[in-house]
């Protein structure tokens, strides 16, 4: 018998929005209802249409004119489009999970807040590198409350990085400082993100800084271990590359992404981490929705 499954609307059709789109074709849990855009003349809705899915270059008005296309909507689109989006997709009923770093909806990261995340209609999907290393932070954090400062570089190849990402740039970084503060406390935190334009490109890899004067390297890798294996669980190019270790005064840990291929090749891990996120808490949100119906 075949599984009922929760239809979903992708607004955007940039790198973000293609690769959800073919992540979602996959699910057992989800349908695309609608995958829409701006420009008419895109390849990106050229091949959703010929994939069989339903497909528009009317933006948001495709849900307005049929909201019953979409129970679950992905905005793909940029920040200051989803200021616009999210009061609309609000009125909807529409539970919206945002992969913009407008800082509308509430932070989600799937294995610190999924629970807290269900309960509300507009989550913040805040960036590949909070997705990232906001997780192994808390850890550190959890096992050393004293941290004062934290320090993440995140790299990425330059070809990952669409329209939107880059005219985001200075925002996504923002989110990502936003998201370390709110979820482990630390006084102070910075973000440093580069796109590095090597070629053939680089895999996404991230550096964790933090100041501790006196760490226990083996309490701190049990918790880090334990973290990587739990987003592993749902983003499996994730893995641990180096650490913890501790010289100058300072811990550092390293880690690095590889993306499954879906859109683009495996060297895109940074956008495997924040989809495969978004896509966990679709699909625990569907299988909710379906189990109470």
């Amino acid at each position: 018998m075949t599984r009922k499954k929760v239809r979903v609307g992708i607004i955007g059709t940039g790198n973000i929005g293609s690769d959800l789109l073919i992540k979602i074709l996959r699910s057992e849990w989800l349908k695309c209802g609608i995958f829409t855009g701006q420009n008419p003349l895109s390849q990106n809705i050229r091949r959703a249409k010929n994939l069989g899915v339903p497909t528009s270059a009317e933006s948001l008005n495709a849900i307005l004119k049929n909201p019953k296309c979409c129970d679950i909507v992905f905005d793909a689109t940029t920040a200051e489009s989803h200021l616009k989006h999210a009061p609309i997709l609000n009125k909807l009923n529409k539970f919206t999970i945002d992969m913009t770093p407008s800082g509308v909806g509430k932070m989600c990261i799937p294995i610190i807040n999924m629970e807290d995340c269900l309960k509300v209609k507009n989550i913040n999907m805040i960036s590949c590198g909070g997705q990232d290393t906001t997780p192994i932070v808390k850890a550190i954090v959890d096992v050393h409350p004293e941290t004062q400062y934290v320090e993440i570089v995140a790299h990425i190849a330059s070809k990952s990085a669409g329209i939107g990402t880059r005219d985001n740039i200075d925002e996504y970084t923002q989110t990502t400082c936003d998201g370390i503060r709110l979820f482990t406390h630390v006084p102070r935190a910075k973000a440093i993100i580069i796109l590095n334009p090597a070629e053939p490109p680089i895999i996404m890899h991230n550096t964790i800084f933090a100041q501790i004067t006196n760490p226990n390297l083996k309490l701190l890798k049990s918790r880090i271990t334990d973290v990587v294996n739990k987003i592993r669980s749902y983003v499996p190019g994730y893995k641990l590359t180096l650490g913890p270790i501790f010289e100058n005064g300072r811990l550092i840990v390293m880690n690095e992404v590889e993306g499954s291929g879906d859109f683009l090749p495996k060297y895109a891990g940074n956008l495997d981490i924040i989809n495969c996120a978004a896509i966990a808490v679709a699909e625990e949100y569907a299988r909710r929705k379906l189990k109470a119906s």
